[in-house]
């Protein structure tokens, strides 16, 4: 990681690039960024095919409406992995997330390096002034690194020689979910619970009581634990419908799902919520990022009442106990509230 003694990044995205300028080859890629960041950079790069890739819906869109202000005719993709997309690109920049997981930046770098053309190149935009983390980290992959002097380690650029097997970033934690039996869930960078059980998610899993066949909503699934330990209680012929707006952990909660044999499910890759008729669950189990904003709470909860069944349970998990009380008495009436973990799960029935 950066050392203490470096700051956050002054100079933007699109300036620091044209230190690099006569790297710039189309067609072009960026590798996740904010929305707006992304947008600048994309406009101050040199005419030619631009690709924008992300993993979350939320930011997709976002990212979409960032470049139709800019009347900015670039691609945006969303996939599991980026090296999901072609090999086609000349130049990708990466600008890196200030504060971001560690493990999805090596991640990023590995996976950059097999979608690059031969001899094409990796630009990284670090958000530290003197960063010691990317230099020995892109060198472990692409072996050589390039560092102008007149970016303070704040631009790194390598290309690729040859070819290298593919490294998948990927944690197996265990769950024991009785005295006999410990599930593994499969983990992967940039989702939600990498190489751990959150805490909320155990909370949850243990206040919640379900019944042998009914359909269950797992929300904000992550990799995909709370529907996956619901299935034990729902038995063979009940069903879970896991909704995540991150497209990778759609893509794990569906591989956790099918190697611990639940029986029915299907997965959704959603940022609105609106992809099941209303009163289409008995039961839905909401796990809101920790970090989330009352907007995404008031979506869960909102989208949670319209998608119960009438007569159906909501269980919510938080600690911001302060913004989601409201919420969802506007939405339901008066919550049951549990403690547990350091948690606060709501309890809501919906009105029959």
């Amino acid at each position: 990681m950066a050392s203490k003694k470096t700051k956050r990044r002054a100079r933007p995205c699109a300036e620091l690039v044209q230190i690099v300028a006569h790297k710039l080859r189309p067609p072009f890629g960026v590798v996740l960024g904010s929305p707006g960041e992304v947008a600048e950079l994309v406009h101050a790069l040199p005419d030619g095919e631009t690709t924008c890739y992300q993993i979350d819906l939320f930011q997709t869109d976002r990212l979409r409406s960032a470049l139709r202000l800019r009347n900015h005719p670039a691609n945006v993709e969303t996939r599991a992995d980026l090296w999901d997309l072609p090999a086609t690109f000349e130049t990708l920049v990466y600008p890196v997330a200030y504060g971001g997981e560690r493990s999805l930046k090596l991640d990023m770098i590995e996976q950059a390096y097999h979608v690059l053309k031969p001899h094409g190149t990796l630009i990284v935009l670090s958000p530290y002034d003197a960063d010691d983390f990317f230099a020995p980290a892109l060198k472990k992959v692409f072996g050589k690194v390039h560092v102008p002097m007149e970016g303070n380690n704040t631009i790194f650029w390598c290309q690729r020689d040859g070819d290298r097997p593919r490294r998948r970033h990927e944690m197996t934690y265990h769950v024991r979910v009785d005295e006999a039996t410990s599930y593994a869930f499969a983990s992967r960078p940039g989702v939600f619970g990498y190489g751990f059980f959150d805490g909320g998610a155990r909370a949850l899993v243990e206040t919640f009581e379900l019944t042998p066949g009914q359909r269950v909503l797992d929300l904000g699934c992550g990799v995909g634990t709370n529907g996956i330990l619901a299935a034990r209680q729902l038995g063979p012929d009940g069903f879970v419908a896991f909704a995540d707006s991150n497209v990778r952990a759609i893509a794990m909660a569906e591989h956790n799902a099918r190697a611990l044999g639940v029986a029915l499910f299907e997965t959704r890759a959603t940022h609105t919520l609106t992809d099941w008729p209303d009163a289409s669950f008995d039961v839905v189990l909401a796990n809101p990022p920790y970090y989330a904003q009352g907007s995404i709470i008031g979506l869960f909860i909102e989208r949670s009442r319209a998608l119960l069944k009438p007569g159906g349970v909501l269980y919510l998990v938080t600690k911001q106990v302060d913004a989601t009380w409201p919420i969802m008495r506007e939405h339901f009436g008066e919550p049951e509230l549990f403690e547990n973990r350091g948690y606060v799960i709501f309890r809501i029935r919906k009105s029959v």
